[in-house]
C-alpha cells in the first residue's frame, strides 16, 4: 500500500499540477483508481468477511440466494434485518470506492 500511496501522491501533486485538459482528467482518474486499490489492500478482506457474516445472519450463502429470498418473499418477516445488512454492506463498499459518500 505504501508504494501505491506514493504513486498516488506523485500523480496528485506533480502530474496533475503540470497537466491540463484531458491529461489532467486522466491523471485524476488514475489517482482515484490507485486510492481504491490502496483502500482495498488495507481492508484485507474485512468487508467481504462482514458481507459473508451478514448473508449467514439472513440464512443465505451468497448474493444470488439473498436476491432469490427477497424476490420470493422468504425474508418478508425480517425486512429490518435485511435493510441493516444491506445498509452496512453499501456503507462498507462506499468506504472503499468513494469514502466521501460513506
Amino acid at each position: 500500500p505504501e508504494l501505491i500511496a506514493a504513486v498516488r501522491a506523485w500523480i496528485d501533486h506533480d502530474v496533475m499540477g503540470a497537466s491540463t485538459g484531458a491529461a489532467r482528467f486522466q491523471a485524476r482518474v488514475a489517482a482515484n483508481v490507485l486510492g481504491i486499490v490502496e483502500r482495498e489492500l488495507l481492508d484485507d478482506g474485512m468487508r467481504r468477511d462482514a458481507h459473508d457474516r451478514g448473508l449467514a445472519f439472513l440464512g443465505c450463502v451468497d448474493d444470488s440466494e439473498l436476491a432469490s429470498a427477497i424476490r420470493d418473499g422468504r425474508l418478508d418477516d425480517r425486512l429490518e434485518d435485511v435493510r441493516a445488512v444491506l445498509r452496512a454492506d453499501v456503507a462498507a463498499r462506499l468506504a472503499i470506492d468513494n469514502p466521501r459518500y460513506a
